[in-house]
């Protein structure tokens, strides 16, 4: 909803402030997008991908060539950007595809389950490339995970959803201190979000949603 694929179910919200549901398209400039499922073409360069967002983003072309190998360098790819995507790593398409989402510059970065199926070396590279693009770039950065340590790592704010709505926020260690004792965000998170199976829905309702998601790409 945040990044105006879906229309709100209720309420409202601004995003860089602009309203989803009256100025979608300017929400749209505002933003950068990295979903779950790839996004890169494998059958493209790295270097043509980029090329291919910088065209949607419609960035001015005395500029473009530039930009692009700012990107790629920035995200340790540089000596990747002439080879065929499909011949990446997992952590390469992922940096590669935040290296396409933080082109144009977005106000904010929308990044869903960043490092999903990576193993622990390219999650890391990926955490540190955000950490630094943090650090760098005036670019706020909200991020869906249900790795623990990557919420703890990279996060300095915090909501836990649970049922589709906020059951608690704050910073890493003031949830921790909620959930009292030496919790951990494992620890948080169960607190807050319950610890039932039945809570994630039934396998109808994740089978559903997970088709949903395929055809969305």
């Amino acid at each position: 909803m945040l990044t105006t694929l879906l229309p709100p179910s209720s309420g409202s919200a601004h995003v860089a402030g602009f309203d989803v549901s009256r100025e979608p398209g300017r929400v749209r400039q505002a933003i950068g997008y990295v979903p779950q499922l790839v996004s890169a073409d494998g059958a493209l360069t790295g270097k043509e991908n980029m090329a291919l967002s910088a065209a949607l983003y419609d960035i001015p072309r005395r500029t473009r060539v530039g930009r692009i190998g700012d990107a790629l360098s920035f995200m340790g790819l540089g000596d990747a950007a002439g080879s065929l995507v499909r011949t990446y790593s997992g952590g390469m398409v992922r940096r590669l595809e935040i290296a396409q989402a933080l082109l144009h510059n977005p106000v904010v970065l929308f990044l869903d389950e960043p490092t999903i199926g990576l193993d622990p070396i390219a999650r890391h590279a990926v955490w540190d490339r955000l950490l630094e693009s943090r650090r760098q770039f005036e670019t706020t950065i909200l991020i869906t995970t249900h790795d623990m340590e990557e919420a703890d790592t990279l996060c300095d704010v915090l909501a836990v959803m649970h049922k589709g709505r906020i059951a608690a926020q704050g910073s890493p260690a003031e949830l921790k201190q909620r959930a009292g004792g030496d919790a951990t965000l494992d620890d948080v998170f169960a607190k807050f979000a319950g610890t039932a199976i039945a809570d994630d829905g039934s396998f109808h309702d994740i089978n559903r949603t997970r088709h949903a998601a395929s055809r969305r790409g």
